[in-house]
């Protein structure tokens, strides 16, 4: 069912990371950085698909996902809803759901026998497919996404996530110069001022956060093992 209250971004946004640190979903560890899949440090990290076990958070995002989507895009924008191997992939359906829309995957490479495809489900030529993902950090994973969707014949100029890193000033350039629009809930920005406002995490631990949020390249270079 579309939902049919539309909150303000800033609420959505509030909402979105007070839920993410209900959960236990934000780490925050200036002390012992964690390990990116770039193989960066950083002394933040989020795990999103948690929010799949927590069925009343996990409604309330996929309701603010929609209604984002909607007001930002259109309410007749798309035909397809497809999520990200794999992490996008229940975040798609509930999204789907709602919207009354198709649902498809997209593998990260092609599984390597029968039909060696990168699209499960129906795609379609000269469909409007929106790709779900559970997050961005740089936008470059989205690009591979993409061109699988667009090889079909399909179009995909939208991609919506529940957390945006919102940190790197390259990473709406990228999405852009591709022709994609990244709609998202939330950024580390919204984590950091509700975890304040909560004061889940001691000052010291915040601060470096904040540190690490106004420069990461720098804060990088600096923890680099």
């Amino acid at each position: 069912m579309i939902p049919a209250t539309y909150p303000p971004k800033d609420e959505i946004a509030r909402l979105t990371a007070r839920m993410l640190l209900e959960i236990g979903a934000v780490h925050f560890n200036a002390e012992t950085p964690f390990t990116l899949a770039s193989g960066l440090p950083s002394p933040t990290y989020i795990d999103c698909r948690k929010l799949i076990s927590y069925p009343r958070i996990r409604s309330t995002l996929m309701d603010f996902l929609t209604v984002t989507v909607m007001r930002d895009a259109g309410f007749e924008a798309f035909d397809n809803i497809a999520g990200g191997e794999t992490a996008g992939i229940p975040f798609a359906a509930l999204v789907a759901e709602r919207m009354a829309l198709p649902m498809t995957y997209v593998r990260k490479k092609p599984k390597g026998y029968g039909r060696n495809a990168r699209i499960e489900g129906a795609m379609t030529e000269g469909q409007r497919v929106l790709l779900v993902e559970d997050l961005t950090t740089d936008g470059g994973s989205k690009l591979s996404f993409v061109d699988a969707i667009r090889e079909t014949g399909a179009t995909c100029g939208h991609t919506a996530v529940i957390f945006y890193y919102g940190i790197f000033p390259e990473t709406e350039n990228t999405l852009g110069d591709h022709g994609i629009v990244l709609h998202h809930l939330c950024t580390w920005w919204d984590v950091l001022a509700e975890a304040r406002a909560q004061a889940i995490f001691d000052a010291a631990t915040l601060n470096a956060v904040e540190e690490f949020l106004r420069d990461p390249r720098k804060w990088q270079a600096a923890h680099k093992k």
